[in-house]
Order: C-alpha cells, then sequence, then structure tokens
C-alpha cells in the first residue's frame, strides 16, 4: 500500500514526529479534567495552531488532536455520541495544515487505550474494542488523516483488536506502547515481546515502538531490546521530555530543548526511524530535535553507559528482556523521584 508515510520511509532514513498534544494545550488554557478533543469544535483556531507549531518546528509527522476520541472515554463527558464527529474534525484541522506546509507532511490519526481492561482480566471483549477503535478510525479516515496512529497501549490484545480495526478501515497505521514498569508495559510486555507480535500480525503497521513511560533514557533502552531483536518494519521513538516534575500545582517537564536534542540523536543511533517526542516536549524542544539530526552524523549504537550518560540514569536495573520481573528489577534498580 502506497502512502505519504511509506512513501517518505523510503526516501529518508529518519523522519521527526511532533510533541506533546497534552502539555501543550494546557499551556494553550486547557482546563485539568476537560477533554481536549472537545476543542476539536470550540476551539479549531488553537488545534490548527498547534498542528502548525510542530510542522514549523520541523516535524515530517504530526498527532491529531483525537487520542481519547473513543466511546469509552468520550463516555465520561456525556460525548460518546459524538465519537466520528470529533475525530472527522481532528483530521481535517490536520488536513488543511498539512496540506498547507510546502512539503509533505504527514497526518496521523491517534488513537489512545480505551481506557477499559481487556478480557479475562477486565470486562471489554475483543469484539467491542475492535468496534471501538474503528467507529475512531473511520472518522480519522473521513477527515483526511493519512494513516492511524496508535499509541500508550500496554496489552497486547487490545494492540491486535486495534491492528484488526484499522483493516476493517482500510488504513496504513503505525503503533506504540508505553514501557513504563521496569522496562516492561503496565501488563507485562517487553520489548522483544512486542516485536514478536507486530511480527505475527495480519494487518501490521508501518512502523512500531514506544511513546511516554517514564523517561528518555528508559525509552531509549527500550528502542535498544527492539533493535536486538533485529525487526523489519521501522522502529519509533517518541520520549518524555525529561521526568516529570510537580511544581506550584502543576507537572513539569525537566528535559531541556538541548537534552532532547542529544535523544534525537542518540535515538536514530539505537535504531530509531521516526523520532519525536511525548509528555513535556514542545516546538522549542522539536527545533533543536530536528537540528541535531540534521548536523550530526550517524554513529555507532550508543551503549547504556554513553546513554546515562547524556540523558541521566535508568529508573530500574533491568527492561524486561533478561528475564527479570518488574518487582525484582524495580527493587534493584535505581530511581530517578518523579515528584
Amino acid at each position: 500500500m502506497t502512502n505519504a508515510l511509506s512513501t517518505l520511509l523510503q526516501t529518508r532514513d529518519w523522519l521527526l514526529a511532533d510533541g506533546a498534544t497534552g502539555t501543550n494545550l494546557f499551556n494553550m488554557g486547557l482546563a485539568s479534567g476537560d477533554a481536549p478533543e472537545m476543542w476539536n469544535v470550540d476551539h479549531p483556531d488553537r488545534i490548527h495552531q498547534l498542528y502548525e507549531s510542530a510542522v514549523d518546528a520541523g516535524s515530517d509527522i504530526f498527532l491529531t488532536n483525537s487520542f481519547g476520541a473513543n466511546a469509552s472515554r468520550l463516555k465520561l463527558h456525556g460525548a460518546e455520541g459524538r465519537v466520528h464527529e470529533l475525530n472527522k474534525i481532528a483530521a481535517e484541522i490536520g488536513r488543511e495544515v498539512a496540506d498547507a506546509a510546502g512539503r509533505q507532511v504527514v497526518v496521523a490519526g491517534s488513537v489512545g487505550p480505551t481506557g477499559e481492561i481487556m478480557a479475562p482480566m477486565g470486562s471489554l471483549t475483543h469484539n467491542a474494542a475492535v468496534e471501538m477503535f474503528h467507529e475512531q478510525a473511520e472518522g480519522l479516515k473521513a477527515g483526511g488523516a493519512d494513516v492511524l496512529w496508535v499509541e500508550t497501549i500496554s496489552a497486547g490484545e487490545e494492540f491486535k483488536a486495534a491492528a484488526e480495526a484499522f483493516k476493517l478501515a482500510g488504513m496504513p497505521w503505525c503503533g506504540t506502547m508505553s514501557f513504563d514498569t521496569a522496562g516492561r508495559t503496565m501488563m507485562g510486555l517487553t520489548s522483544a515481546e512486542l516485536v514478536k507480535l507486530v511480527g505475527k500480525l495480519d494487518w501490521p503497521p508501518l512502523a512500531f515502538g514506544a511513546n511516554c513511560g517514564v523517561g528518555a533514557s528508559d525509552l531509549l533502552r527500550t528502542v535498544l531490546g527492539f533493535s536486538a531483536a533485529g525487526p523489519e518494519t521501522p522502529i519509533i521513538a517518541k520520549g518524555n521530555a525529561g521526568i516529570p516534575k510537580y511544581h506550584d500545582g502543576h507537572i513539569h517537564y525537566d528535559g531541556t530543548p538541548e537534552l532532547m536534542a542529544d535523544y534525537a540523536v542518540l535515538a536514530r543511533d539505537s535504531g530509531a526511524t521516526i523520532i519525536g517526542g511525548c509528555c513535556g516536549t514542545t516546538a522549542e524542544h522539536l527545533v533543536k530535535m530536528r537540528a541535531a539530526l540534521e548536523t550530526q552524523p550517524r554513529g555507532e549504537r550508543p551503549s547504556l553507559e554513553l546513554i546515562t550518560e547524556k540523558l541521566g540514569a535508568f529508573s530500574s536495573a533491568s527492561d524486561g528482556t533478561d528475564g527479570a520481573t518488574p518487582e525484582r528489577a524495580a527493587r534493584g534498580g535505581r530511581r530517578r523521584s518523579r515528584s
């Protein structure tokens, strides 16, 4: 399937994705507890500004403001009947920004987790999850998204449900999981296990990887885990801008633009093809990341020691691929304060 992202992947050896959605919308005035997706209708000018700031900073890909625009999450705001509308508008605004960019920019339709636990541990069935993801996918497709982008997933079953839904929609996609529990996802998956999962899908993603998690160091260790497994599919690295700190009633991330520039280069050298930021990452960070990727030559695959020297210590001693359980890794590892 030929599409905007696959074309870019064939012609470039790295692509810059965007930064945070939530962080930047909070900086624009979004109140805690409000649904960001409502701004697609209530404040489309601000969503346009969000997308445009990423493009102006050099992003080749940006994600739409639709992370929580599924029926389960929107039900918390009494808007479960507006899934198609809110996703379509999110993508339409993105399409307008991308088409005016003067260069090839990919509109990626963001799809977050359902917010429910899948059976047998929870009550969400596979078919219900597929239906939920499919509804969102069709809205993003109708709005003109180039690809779908499921992110911050922790359960393999939910990842599979998203892939099935995207096949029903006939849309290419990318997918990332969040490895935030001593190198594993909350539901226990390691980087090597995600590589195996991706390799078995009958509607595979154009790229896969990790986003969010703990900090940039941990995320790059996960990327090294992907690379060690030898996948043919391009790898995504979308790490947080440092570590969250609580200050004056707000969460702030301590990663400077210079730190994220180092992270971007290390991510590329670790094996990532698509590189962006997650929580705390602003346009200022993206500018430095783009400049570093353009000016610093490709280097050897970094050691864990170099990563910690540049970006800070890991939050755990193990990434799980050595067979260590999250509990043992957490007790034996070094933890950076998140308060």
